[in-house]
């Protein structure tokens, strides 16, 4: 009998930490520990009832068939009503493109786009999964980093030096994953002029984490400050965070008629279209009663307060306070090179996240699967009780490093 090989193409990329982290919590749960799992990225909120509803309705109408490859018309138009109202962008509805997901949205345009040698820029820290999906593609990802001193984010010098003849695309993810960092209208301007002078690289923004913003922040996207970038930009959403839709799977992106179409065209030969209830889910999500999402921003924004003061107060840890998402990224630096209970030298942000999770029962994400060194990630998408008793362990584990 023989034994199963992986293919080249596989073998370029590793499995998402971030889920093997949820996976790694919830054995030790069946095992009867207490562990507080930090590290899944989905609201706990109900999705809306409304939008419930509107399943239900699509299921009783037979809506249970195949749909068209890429969305049905109904969704498509809600989206480009959506991109207007919200973000000044105008786009038609042969420019949309619904996949099951986010994450398929951008694995279809790095398949549709890339050829053996094409680059693409993405910022550190970085959503696990945006790497190797540019590898799974046949391209090369180029890290660009983002220190914690400005923010997690882009500076356009970084961004020049980083673009090369081979550069394809940008991926810009505001406010990101991990980082929860956004980028204000002058930032992407800044970084506009930038791309301006490198008419070949072409810019997806991850907007997923668009309406859960904090202390005011003005959102805006690139195509919207920077209308010479419109006809090379790929404008990328979905509903799972704001509308609490995670397990539905819908995602969306506008952009130019040719990439939309050659996107299309992966999706008929791979996942075929989304789920057809779910997609008349969304045209309620996005047409329906927005009041909501301010309302759930908040809660996040006082929990975001309460994870960052208790992190701050805990020995070795920085935490910055993020502008967005629910995400904090603390640095560890100050507990590099001490000895944990178990007498293991924390010397990794890998060791860290590990030993947290043996000796407190805190399953958290290391940094070094985002990209960027000694941090570690944790969602605050729980409740604040939980949030609690969890940062009070890691005050605990990091004041017993010795």
């Amino acid at each position: 009998m023989s034994s199963f090989t992986e293919s080249e193409t596989l073998k370029r990329v590793k499995p998402s930490p971030t889920l093997a982290v949820t996976a790694k919590a919830r054995e030790l749960a069946r095992q009867g520990k207490k562990v507080i799992s930090l590290g899944a990225g989905e609201p706990d909120f109900d999705t809306p009832e409304n939008i419930c509803d509107a399943a239900i309705k699509a299921i009783k109408r037979g809506e249970t068939r195949y749909t068209d490859v890429d969305g049905i018309l109904e969704l498509k138009q809600a989206i480009v009503d959506k991109f207007k109202r919200e973000n000044g962008l105008e786009y038609k509805t042969s420019q949309v493109h619904v996949a099951p997901g986010g994450k398929p949205v951008i694995y279809n345009a790095m398949m549709a786009s890339l050829n053996p040698g094409d680059e693409v820029i993405v910022p550190a820290p970085y959503w696990v999964s945006y790497p190797d999906m540019v590898l799974l593609a046949g391209g090369t990802p180029v890290v660009a980093i983002g220190e914690m001193e400005t923010g997690f984010k882009l500076r356009p010098e970084t961004l020049e030096a980083a673009i090369t003849p081979k550069t394809k695309w940008l991926i810009l993810n505001s406010p990101s994953n991990p980082s929860g960092a956004a980028y204000t209208a002058d930032e992407l301007r800044a970084l506009g002029e930038v791309l301006k002078r490198h008419p070949q690289v072409w810019v997806l923004t991850d907007d997923m984490y668009e309406h859960i913003l904090y202390d005011g922040f003005q959102y805006a996207t690139i195509a919207q400050v920077v209308p010479e970038l419109y006809d090379r930009t790929l404008t990328m959403n979905g509903v799972s965070k704001a509308y609490s839709m995670t397990g539905w799977r819908i995602g969306y992106c506008a952009g130019p008629e040719g990439l939309i179409k050659a996107m299309g065209k992966i999706e008929s030969q791979s996942t075929s279209n989304p789920c057809s209830i779910a997609q008349w889910a969304a045209v309620e999500a996005l047409n329906g009663p927005q009041d909501f999402i301010p309302q759930r921003a908040a809660v996040f924004q006082k929990r975001r307060d309460l994870v960052v003061a208790m992190l701050n107060n805990a020995k070795g840890v920085t935490c910055p306070t993020p502008d967005g998402a629910f995400y904090v990224y603390p640095s560890i630096a100050g507990c590099i090179g001490k000895q944990a209970p178990s007498g293991k030298i924390i010397d990794s942000d890998e060791t860290f996240a590990s030993e947290l999770l043996q000796t407190e029962e805190v399953a958290v994400v290391h940094g070094a699967a985002f990209g960027l060194s000694p941090f570690f990630r944790i969602s605050y998408a729980t409740s604040e009780a939980v949030l609690t008793e969890a940062c009070s362990r890691i005050q605990r584990f990091c004041a017993s490093l010795k």
